[in-house]
């Protein structure tokens, strides 16, 4: 069956080879617009340098108009399609007078790597399915933050005022905790020396924020992953199977085809002997 050539276009547009090229194009961008932060680069090879960032902004937008032109209206369908437009529109807006801070944003292209690494995309697929399962775990943080946090003022807050005197410090206090970031010294030694039971309080609490909770973070990132790769497995194993299916039976519609052809034949092969 031949193929429209919109089809053609597509298939072009999508081979690992055209993707490749725009792979290194991102990188490439990433590595130039880094040197750009460099005033030393800008004043020996500023010229070059935006004269890079135009030509890759020009492939960047012949991409996509290619895209929109082999696709139409389908190429929104997909999340990954418009992240990728968003991406480049931000890079056409002029950035100038208030809109100058757009400039900043084309470092943003480098996440255009999100949706052209098959192993990427799945990842944050994967974390995109694993949010109502981490809006749990987070609710239960928050439960654990409240309770330590309004037991840490009323133990702590007359003796240790700058950490503990009210329940925004405490919980900016607890944070800085669960983060292991110079807890003891700076944090529960202090606090210790002058109430030696604090000890319990504070182990605790990073046993289960620091252990439990972020390990329940890190399973359910692993086993969302793990059911993703399942799935994308047993779709490309049902579309092989329906193009197996597909082949079979375009094959046997061939060979009745050919049986009737030949029964043809002997038929009228037999009318001519008679």
């Amino acid at each position: 069956m031949d193929l429209s050539f919109r089809q053609r276009v597509a298939n072009w547009i999508e081979s690992p080879s055209v993707q490749n090229v725009i792979i290194g194009v991102i990188i490439f961008n990433a590595i130039t617009l880094g040197l750009e932060t460099s005033t030393t680069v800008m004043r020996l090879f500023g010229g070059p340098l935006k004269l890079i960032e135009q030509v890759v902004l020009g492939v960047f937008v012949v991409e996509i108009l290619i895209k929109l032109y082999a696709h139409g209206l389908r190429f929104f369908r997909s999340g990954w399609n418009i992240f990728d437009f968003l991406i480049v529109a931000i890079a056409l807006v002029p950035a100038t007078g208030p809109l100058a801070i757009l400039r900043a944003l084309r470092i943003l292209r480098v996440l255009r790597l999100l949706t052209k690494i098959e192993r990427l995309r799945r990842l944050i697929e994967s974390l995109m399915h694993a949010i109502p399962s981490i809006g749990w775990i987070l609710f239960l943080l928050s439960m654990v933050f409240y309770i330590y946090g309004v037991m840490g003022t009323q133990l702590f807050a007359e003796a240790f005022p700058e950490k503990f005197g009210h329940l925004g410090r405490t919980l900016y206090s607890l944070f800085q905790i669960m983060t292991l970031e110079s807890w003891s010294e700076g944090i529960s030694r202090p606090v210790m020396a002058v109430y030696p039971y604090a000890w319990l309080y504070f182990t605790s609490y990073v046993l289960i924020t620091a252990f439990v909770v972020l390990n329940l973070f890190i399973g359910i990132i692993v086993s969302t992953m793990q059911e993703t790769h399942y799935e994308e497995e047993n779709r490309r194993r049902d579309a092989k199977e329906a193009a197996a299916h597909a082949e079979r039976e375009e094959m046997l519609r061939l060979i009745r085809e050919l049986n009737d052809k030949i029964d043809a034949l002997q038929s009228v092969r037999n009318e001519s002997r008679e």
